[in-house]
Order: C-alpha cells, then structure tokens, then sequence
C-alpha cells in the first residue's frame, strides 16, 4: 500500500462497534495499576500483553484488566484516555463499548457507578474530539443464565439514552459459544427497546449454521465475529440475502483463530461476497493493535481495494445503534472524503 493509500486510510472516518471497553485501558496504565493495586498480570511488560495460547489464556488477561478499576473516576480516565489515543492514529468518528456491569459488580462498581463513568468520560472525550459514542452492556457467557438476567435487570432499572444495545462476551466453561441459550434475556432486551448483538462464529467449535441460528433465535441486529459464515455457501447467500451485519476484527480472529492475515482471511472472504462488514479492534492493548492497523491489515494484508474499504466504513455507519441523526452525520462525512 502506497503512502498515499495509508493517508487515506487514515482520513477515512471509521465507526467502530466491536470495542470491549477494558481493554480501552492505555497499556502503561495497566501495569502501573496493576502494581500499584496488587493485581497479578501475565506479565508486566505491555509488549507481552498479546502473546496468548488461545481464547481462554485471553480471557484470564481480558478478566485481570477489569480489576485494576477502583472508581468511576478510574472509568472515566480510562474512557477519555482511549478516545484520545484512538484519535491520534486515525479519524475516529464514533464507538461503541462492550461493557459486562456483572465482572464491575464483582469489585464492587455497581453498574450506576460505572455508567456515570463512561458517560463522563466520553462526554468529555466527544467535546474535544468530535467522536460520539454508545454503550453495550455485555453479558458474560462464563456465568449463567440467572446472572445474565441479573445484568439486565440492572440495566434497565437505570435508563440512559447512551445505553444502545445488548452483547456479550467471556466464554462458557465447555468452550462453545452457545450463543441461543440466552434467548429469554435477548427476548426482555428486545422488548424494552435495546438493540441487539452477539458473539458467535469466532472459534474452531462453531459452524456456518451456529450463526444463522443466533441471528434467527435471538433476532439479532448484529453479529459479532461471524467468520464461520464462510464455512458454508448456502449459509453466506442467506446471510446476504437477510441483509446480516458482521462486526469483524481480523487481528484478533487472526491472534485467537490463527487465521493468515492474507487474502484467504474470512474477512477478505466476507466482504468479497457482498457481506455486510465492519472493522474493529475487538480488545485493542490485548491485540496490540488499532482501528488504524485493522483497516491497513484490510487493505495491505488482505487485500482489499478503496471501494472495498469505503463500503466497510459506509455499513458501520449503517449497523451502527446510533440515532438516525448522528448515522445521517456520519454517512456524509464518509461519503464527503469518498466522492460518492
């Protein structure tokens, strides 16, 4: 990729929606309070942070992160502290965090505590950057579905106009995503108004029609992950057809799945067939990466020509949980770089 090509990959406002927000933190910041506050962390050394075995050794370091939190004051740092780095690399436009209320709840943060801090933090970060936001409380797969319900529970007991939607992330004990388990708690999200997405077609035990089913039971607006979908033919036209989202995140598909960051990539596979497709960090310090780098894997590793990359910032914008108001924003500040 030319010099030029990367400018323009810089300048080309991004939509992220796949973005846990622990992993938001600046990694100095982590292991500063990770020794201050006696957490233990795979290493200290935040060069070694994105060096995992497989899903579950990230999920250990993923957990550790949320215990250096003690305030939302810390909340709020760190949701200011990761706008103003994502913004120093690339035109971030607008993001929306997963956030699981219950792993907050297990040090004591209870979920209001945790709202003030995201919105005061980003409140603070879209007045000086121009980036807007929203928030996904994320149930956490590992408990079950009691604690999920709890989640919501909470959830919806403190309305916030910020709060967008319903995820999820961790994972089961057994390894497999079982993504439909959750269908009361998706069906009660649904009916109080929240949109709704998923963690699904990510590791070697899901298939091509695990993900289909999770968007048809749990009547998702959006898929997190996905790449199985590429698995099956039949199952890539149906998503096509059902005009399916997919928040995609090819570093980490590549860290976690070891999948090449080439042109056989389910992402390059995905978009080439007319998918519907988003680029984000998933967990930016534990992937050592940013969007800035998953849009450069995208367009240099996979290659991805401009039209390609144009058409994967324009559905962001579209998949996006934001008011029609700010997508209208968003949609004409792409198309005003693109000349479309």
């Amino acid at each position: 990729m030319s010099a030029p090509a990367r400018e323009f990959l810089r300048a080309l406002p991004k939509v992220e929606l796949h973005c846990h927000f622990a992993s938001t933190i600046r990694p100095g910041r982590l292991v500063a309070w990770a020794r201050e506050r006696g957490v233990a962390l795979a290493s200290e050394d935040p060069a070694d942070l994105a060096r995992y075995t497989g899903l579950a050794d990230f999920l250990r370091s993923f957990n550790a992160a949320h215990a250096v939190f003690r305030s939302s004051d810390d909340i709020a740092l760190v949701a200011h502290e990761g706008v103003r780095a994502a913004v120093a690399t690339t035109n971030l436009r607008y993001r929306e965090y997963h956030v699981n209320p219950g792993n907050f709840a297990e040090l004591g943060l209870p979920w209001p505590s945790v709202l003030a801090g995201l919105v005061q933090g980003l409140t603070r970060a879209e007045q000086e950057f121009g980036v807007g936001f929203g928030i996904v409380p994320a149930i956490n797969r590992a408990r079950d579905l009691a604690a999920a319900h709890a989640v919501l529970d909470v959830v919806l007991a403190h309305p916030h106009p910020a709060v967008v939607g319903l995820g999820q992330d961790d994972l089961a004990a057994d390894g497999y995503e079982s993504p439909t388990a959750w269908e009361p708690v998706y069906r009660r999200a649904r009916e109080a108004g929240l949109r709704t997405t998923a963690h699904v077609g990510e590791i070697a035990t899901s298939t091509a029609a695990s993900v289909l089913e999770a968007v048809e039971v749990l009547q998702l607006d959006r898929v997190d992950h996905g790449y199985h979908v590429v698995d099956d033919p039949v199952a890539v036209d149906r998503a096509r057809e059902a005009g399916v989202h997919f928040c995609c995140t090819p570093t980490s598909a590549h860290l976690l799945s070891g999948w090449a960051l080439d042109a056989d990539h389910p992402v390059a596979r995905m978009v080439e067939a007319g998918l519907s497709v988003n680029l984000s960090t998933d967990d930016e310090v534990f992937f050592d990466t940013s969007l800035q780098a998953e849009y450069e894997h995208v367009g240099l590793d996979l290659g991805l020509d401009r039209q390609a990359l144009e058409r994967i910032a324009l559905d962001g914008v579209e998949a996006s949980f934001a008011p029609e108001a700010t997508r209208e924003r968003l949609r004409a500040e792409v198309l005003a770089l693109t000349g479309t």
